[in-house]
């Protein structure tokens, strides 16, 4: 199983980004999302899919970013839009298998939004 994110890069405040994460080699079902790691601060969630198909984003992300996938080419997407200084991060591609709960972890993209 792998996980290819591509689209990061840097952007000035207010500005927009769109991340891909490529996934292969998943043959069962299973859950996506994005996370995101700023320097000195835990991982988070940023947005993602639930178990039942649900979205859930980050309180501060919400109404800005939009996660989206394309099922049928295993790539999934978060649009990211009116973009802040904080919005800084390594932003990293997760899935997890639904069946074995087994976790995968892309290689990280970095966003850099500048004031």
């Amino acid at each position: 199983v792998q996980l290819q994110a591509s689209g990061g890069g840097l952007v000035r405040a207010g500005g927009s980004l769109s991340l891909s994460c490529a996934a292969s080699g998943m043959n069962l079902g299973y859950r996506m999302a994005w996370y995101r790691q700023a320097p000195g601060k835990q991982r988070e969630l940023v947005a993602g899919f639930n178990f039942n198909g649900s979205i859930a984003y980050l309180n501060s992300v919400k109404g800005r970013f939009a996660i989206s996938r394309d099922s049928a080419k295993d790539i999934l997407y978060l649009r990211m839009n009116e973009l802040k200084p904080e919005d800084t991060a390594v932003y990293y591609c997760y899935a997890i298998q639904i069946i074995s709960r087994k976790e995968y972890w892309g290689q990280g993209t970095q966003v850099t939004v500048s004031s």
